[in-house]
């Protein structure tokens, strides 16, 4: 396979606008200095792939793991995070518009948007610019990817929203054991549709922070616990107008003796 680099502009980002601080929206990892974020990594195009992603964004700090499996191996997999569209992962079970009903890039932009971050081996290389860059990203059928990326404060704020989604992408449609095939990628026509046609998407969702019986820890996925947290301070805040109280009446007691 003949492998060529070339630069791909990220689509626009909508303009963002920040969220309020709700005193009772329940707490998350951001509490605690950061947003925590994760997601699985569902096929596409019947990639018989897996994975799972996580992430810890602190302030402009972007920490992210992922992990996958089942993809073609010795075979360049370039991977991002898009943002845009609608914030999600077309179906796995959408058609597209590849010769054969594939699903390609372009089919799924509708769903998760543009390039905002490319998740490379290289320092440095992160931006859009670098989406089709092939020869920089992991080239096994499974592997574990782990980087902290600086990102602008506009792609910091749509992450924390809970915006981001993971695309992997390379398949083997013909299971060839290569990417090959007369079908060009609608991305740059020097590559196969099949080094570019996504394989796996996941949704970055924002951990909230759960509950447990003793003590408070942050992580989790649901939110269990937190509407406790209201009545929780409504009660430390009666006990203590309670004691101002019981001070208050013992001091005029000790007036009138």
């Amino acid at each position: 396979m003949r492998t060529t680099r070339s630069r791909l502009a990220p689509l626009a980002v909508a303009a963002l606008v920040g969220l309020p601080f709700l005193a009772a929206a329940p707490a998350s990892a951001d509490d605690h200095g950061g947003t925590e974020l994760s997601g699985t990594l569902a096929e596409l195009n019947d990639s018989g792939a897996s994975g799972t992603a996580w992430g810890m964004l602190e302030g402009n700090q972007l920490h992210i793991i992922l992990e996958s499996e089942g993809l073609l191996d010795g075979a360049p997999h370039a991977q991002h995070v898009h943002i845009g569209g609608t914030n999600t992962c077309p179906g796995a079970d959408v058609e597209g518009t590849g010769p054969n009903g594939e699903l390609q890039t372009s089919d799924g932009v509708p769903s998760y948007g543009g390039v905002a971050l490319s998740l490379t081996n290289e320092p440095g290389m992160t931006s859009g610019e670098h989406a089709l860059d092939v020869t920089n990203f992991p080239a096994t059928g499974s592997y574990t990817y782990e980087r902290t990326i600086e990102v602008d404060a506009e792609t910091a704020a749509q992450i924390a929203d809970g915006n981001g989604v993971v695309v992997v992408h390379g398949v083997d449609h013909d299971g060839s054991g290569t990417y090959d095939g007369d079908a060009k990628s609608d991305l740059d026509p020097a590559l196969p549709a099949e080094a570019t046609n996504p394989a796996l998407c996941g949704e970055l969702e924002v951990a909230q922070m759960e509950m447990p019986e003793e003590g408070v820890a942050t992580g989790g996925g649901g939110t269990a616990g937190t509407e406790h947290i209201g009545l929780l301070t409504m009660g430390v805040l009666a006990l203590g107008l309670g004691g101002l109280g019981l001070a208050a009446t013992r001091r005029r007691a000790g007036e009138r003796s």
